[in-house]
């Protein structure tokens, strides 16, 4: 009798747990949706129903992407080059106004294909239609946690901010239960949300238990603007309405103080670091190692395909690393380990799923990605960290493992039609083309 449903073997294993231990030439044995087995490869592989050989390749945890707005990816190269606030209200606002549920939902089927193809396994989103978003990666078989943007103003979905409310409500008790699917509640930022909403939010989230997440600190204009409205920065508007504490994650945290700095890491909030897409918005370069060195956890994201342009983790890995050592004129900032923990177990401890995901430890859940280093660009390997961060890219991932279910084998999607996904994409980016015209 097969000791394992499935057996990854024959490769080096990066578990990122709390040792980082590496095993040379190691297996993971799987039962069910969960890790069994860890170890190294003496005798031979071990009984299983299905055996996957990693090939000298690396065995390493899915990597997790700590806030998107997957549906954006029918926005990709929309309206480029632009600041931030012009982009958002002559732009993506408009377009938004007139989505629906399916166009969010086949926006994020592609987002999900991107993703897998490229070793993400856990996605954490804020966008509109977040039911259809909860579908979508249902339907594809990944890990993720949604939440419906909260604004002062109506919204395509729910109309009025009351139905806001109600409709977050009822996520969080739709996926309740659902191992894959989680809920956040997610006011957009502290520009755009009334005090009242923001205590409102607060007050559903500690209801339910669920995360909070919120853009903060992102640009100067938001700076400039809360101060203007609320006579205080973002951080301090933030902590007078009680919402700092570990229950918060905050997203961007670019223009921060020593002391806001001391003040979020005391309360226990949590931060998630997009650098592409504050590079390419030059909303300027969040102070990550000082994050760190208060003891913040710091987790990692691409934010949406509209203002970076891709989902991709290993290209993340690479510019964080790189943006900090330039911007702290010190090589040794951010150094590989610690960047690829941004990308798995960090992100998972942001995001509260650090007992579920992100390392590779027996009983977690199995997600599990296979890096192919057959490659003329990963030879010879001396140190696989540095060869994950600097030098792997999203589409050297062979194999994808989620919650005990392989959705990619060798390349091939197994939980959705490639083909059927682009073309749905293809239909709806030529409504946004009309939208646009008109």
């Amino acid at each position: 009798m097969a000791i394992f449903d499935i057996v990854v073997a024959n490769g080096t294993v990066l578990t990122m747990n709390q040792e980082n231990a590496v095993i040379n030439k190691g297996y993971l044995g799987i039962v069910g949706d969960s890790i069994s087995q860890i170890g190294p490869l003496s005798e031979g592989v071990p009984d299983a129903k299905m055996a996957i050989d990693a090939k000298g390749g690396l065995i390493l945890p899915g990597l997790i992407n700590g806030h998107t707005h997957a549906a954006m990816t029918l926005f990709r190269g929309l309206a480029d080059d632009l600041p931030l606030m012009e982009w958002l209200n002559n732009y993506i606002f408009p377009v938004e106004s007139k989505m629906d549920g399916d166009f969010v939902y086949r926006g994020t089927m592609l987002a999900c294909a991107e993703m897998i193809l490229s070793g993400t396994t856990t996605f954490c989103d804020m966008y509109l239609f977040e039911d259809e978003v909860a579908r979508a990666a249902k339907d594809a078989g990944m890990r993720s946690i949604v939440g419906e943007v909260l604004y002062d103003f109506d919204s395509p979905n729910y109309g009025s901010l009351e139905n806001g409310f109600k409709y977050t409500e009822t996520l969080i008790k739709k996926w309740a239960s659902d191992p894959l699917i989680s809920i956040a509640v997610e006011p957009h930022a502290l520009f755009t949300c009334s005090p009242d909403l923001l205590q409102r939010a607060d007050a559903l989230a500690k209801k339910y238990q669920v995360p909070l997440i919120i853009h903060l600190a992102e640009t100067l204009n938001e700076i400039e603007e809360v101060k203007n409205r609320y006579g205080v920065s973002p951080v301090d508007h933030l902590i007078s309405l009680g919402l700092a504490g570990p229950h918060l994650i905050a997203d961007h945290c670019v223009h921060l103080d020593d002391r806001e700095i001391a003040l979020l890491a005391g309360h226990g909030v949590k931060a998630v670091h997009m650098p592409e897409s504050n590079m390419k918005l030059a909303s300027g370069v969040s102070p990550v190692p000082k994050l760190l060195d208060a003891e913040m956890t710091v987790g990692i994201g691409t934010d949406g395909c509209a203002s970076n342009n891709n989902l991709d983790l290993f290209t993340e890995m690479d510019m964080a690393a790189k943006l900090h050592k330039l911007d702290n004129m010190d090589p040794t900032v951010l150094d590989a380990p610690t960047v690829l923990k941004m990308a798995t177990i960090e992100s998972a401890r942001a995001l509260d799923l650090d007992t579920i995901t992100g390392s590779l430890e027996p009983g977690k859940k199995a997600d599990v990605i296979i890096l192919d280093t057959d490659k003329p660009h990963l030879t010879p390997m001396y140190n696989p960290f540095s060869h994950v961060v600097y030098a792997a890219r999203g589409n050297d991932v062979s194999h994808s493992i989620i919650h005990g279910r392989l959705v990619m084998e060798d390349r091939r999607l197994l939980t959705l039609d490639l083909q059927e996904v682009m073309e749905k994409a293809q239909e709806k980016s030529r409504e946004v083309m009309d939208w646009i015209a008109k």
